[in-house]
């Protein structure tokens, strides 16, 4: 009787050697995936990123090239608002 209760006890043993080897492999692989997907959301924020970063620099190309026509139609109303803003900023800045 010794050899059965001996041998359900090993059997016992392997089942659970089996379950926790099988909870690991399944382990790694949830560890995989979400490494993966991590990789992923990483890849897609760059990529959001750099299409900000092309729509910031199309709109400061536009900015500037407004910027430098009012400049060459209006010269006299340029250095009028360069001149007050000057002042204002000096104002402000000055210490009283």
């Amino acid at each position: 009787m010794s050899t059965v209760k001996g041998k359900t006890k090993e059997e016992e043993l392997a089942a659970s050697k089996e379950a926790v080897s099988s909870a690991y492999d399944k382990l790694i692989e949830a560890k995989e995936h979400f490494r993966l997907a991590a990789e992923a959301a990483g890849v897609d924020m760059k990529e959001e990123a750099t299409e900000q970063l092309q729509k910031g620099r199309a709109k400061t190309e536009e900015l500037g090239e407004q910027a430098s026509v009012f400049v060459r139609e209006k010269p006299l109303a340029t250095l009028s608002i360069a001149f007050i803003s000057g002042y204002v900023l000096s104002q402000l800045f000055s210490r009283k």
